[in-house]
């Protein structure tokens, strides 16, 4: 048999080429970046030549590093999925599912026992810690993500539409009663890192494209958001379901006025994933529960 680079080395450069960057790697990897670096330069020793393109603390994959990754990437999802076969009980069906928290709050666990009782045999493993997308067949089977489009390699379908609110503390309203947008110009928005055109739309669509707030804060977070606006810190640009699935009293939304909103969730995995029976039947529960199916 061929002699062939250490699976170690293989694992450190997928994770680096979806991830974009040494440190968010090292993290999934729970290694350090030198040791992860070290890997790295092992495969380009092993192949002679180079990867990446290095640029900074990022590193983009070049043209050999394409090619590689597009032809191990099936490879490595075989693996996976012989080693989940191999360590499951044969009664048991298991999915990985990287989900946003506040959709997983929201939206997700209160349907959850449905789930169960239609699917008994399907178990997930929750991951909200983000990079879903990149991280679609490297320890994340199928995503639930935000985003304006999705790639069109991969499945996707959407799973609602949307509509941006500024949303702020009922206290702070009450304070300082906020009847015009130019207002703003006085406070913090606080947006979500996921969706930065957020305040973009909704000042372009009250008329008013050129109103700075006096600072923006991100969170990647969007209940942390919730309760930013909450505590009277700023005027959270989110969407409609946001604010409606909160139930929060203590917020209110301002100005009667809402925007279309360019983003949407999406369930999102790579195509070979819905030939697996835990990603299908995931999949058609999801979009039956959330009413998802004109979407």
């Amino acid at each position: 048999m061929r002699r062939l680079p250490p699976l170690t080395a293989i694992e450190a450069f997928v994770h680096v080429a979806r991830l974009g960057s040494i440190k968010a790697a090292a993290e999934e990897l729970a290694l350090s970046s030198p040791a992860l670096s070290r890997r790295v330069q092992a495969l380009e020793r092993f192949i002679g030549k180079p990867l990446f393109e290095r640029r900074h603390q990022a590193l983009r994959l070049n043209h050999d590093g394409e090619r590689l990754l597009g032809m191990i990437s099936h490879a490595l999802d075989t693996l996976s999925d012989a080693v989940e076969r191999m360590s499951a009980g044969s009664d048991l069906l298991r999915l990985r599912l990287g989900v946003l928290p506040l959709f997983a709050t929201q939206k997700l666990m209160p349907r959850l026992g449905d789930l169960k009782r239609r699917h008994p045999e399907l178990h997930l493993d929750v991951d909200t810690a983000g990079h879903s997308l990149a991280r679609l067949g490297d320890g994340i089977d199928v995503g639930i993500v935000l985003g304006h489009t999705i790639d069109p390699a991969l499945y996707s379908r959407r799973l609602d539409r949307n509509r941006v609110y500024a949303i702020a503390s009922r206290a702070l309203v009450e304070e300082m009663p906020l009847t015009d947008p130019k207002q703003l110009a006085k406070l913090t928005a606080l947006i979500h890192r996921d969706m930065p055109d957020t305040f973009t739309d909704w000042r372009q669509a009250a008329g008013l494209p050129y109103l700075e707030p006096a600072a923006t804060d991100f969170f990647d977070s969007g209940a942390l958001m919730l309760e930013a606006a909450a505590q009277g810190l700023g005027v959270a640009f989110m969407l409609e379901s946001h604010f409606e699935e909160a139930r929060d009293t203590r917020l209110v939304r301002l100005f009667d006025m809402s925007v279309e909103s360019t983003y949407s969730h999406w369930f999102v995995c790579r195509p070979r994933m819905m030939q697996q029976e835990p990603a299908r039947l995931f999949h058609d529960w999801l979009i039956q529960a959330l009413g998802a199916e004109n979407m």
